[in-house]
């Protein structure tokens, strides 16, 4: 039997800090009532939340709003345990704005802050996508809870470029790569 120490023991405060971020979000996946209507709500690319066109500037209430978010079939809602609207959101709804990364035992751990007061280890369960399908704009996205996902801010997405590794592909390519909790991350595939 081996004693090595796994990345979620390494981190296990890391870990547990996220957990205590996900306890402060009720139980949204349990609550399934009928579609109440349309909210005149939109999250832009940044992560700002307009009402009726007006930002709201409330920190907290956004924060607030922001644990009341339920995706399904792809279409974005406020829910209570009686109500159901629907928001729309431009790209994600939540916004990665600070990285830091831990070193122990030579396992890196990437730690992220959404500007909702989320904080999520990167890691197999909240992994980094690289979108391209919409348009040839990279879009880096991170999954926070329940399928929702942060668009990570241009200049934490550079600082993880800086943090990247690259290796080389068999088509003549090179590959820039993230490592978090000993899991490996695509940042994109370039040629030298």
């Amino acid at each position: 039997m081996s004693n090595k120490i796994t990345p979620d023991q390494l981190f296990s405060d890391l870990i547990t800090k996220q957990q205590l971020t996900l306890d402060k979000v009720p139980s949204v996946h349990l609550w399934n009532p009928q579609k109440t209507g349309d909210i005149d709500i939109r999250i832009d690319r940044e992560g700002r939340w307009l009402h009726c066109g007006r930002e709201i500037k409330r920190p907290t209430m956004v924060t607030f709003f922001s644990r009341l978010l339920k995706l399904e079939a792809g279409k974005f809602y406020l829910v209570t345990p009686v109500e159901k609207w629907q928001i729309t959101v431009d790209i994600a709804p939540l916004y990665i704005i600070s990285a830091r990364r831990e070193l122990r035992d030579s396992i890196q751990a990437v730690v992220l802050d959404t500007h909702t007061d989320d904080t999520v280890v990167l890691d197999k369960n909240h992994p980094l996508i690289i979108d391209h399908s919409d348009s040839e704009e990279i879009l880096p996205l991170i999954t926070i809870r329940d399928n929702i996902q942060a668009l990570v801010s241009r200049p934490v997405y550079y600082q993880l470029v800086e943090w990247g590794k690259s290796k080389a592909l068999s088509n003549g390519k090179r590959e820039l790569f993230l490592e978090s909790m000993g899991s490996k991350f695509s940042l994109g595939e370039f040629i030298l």
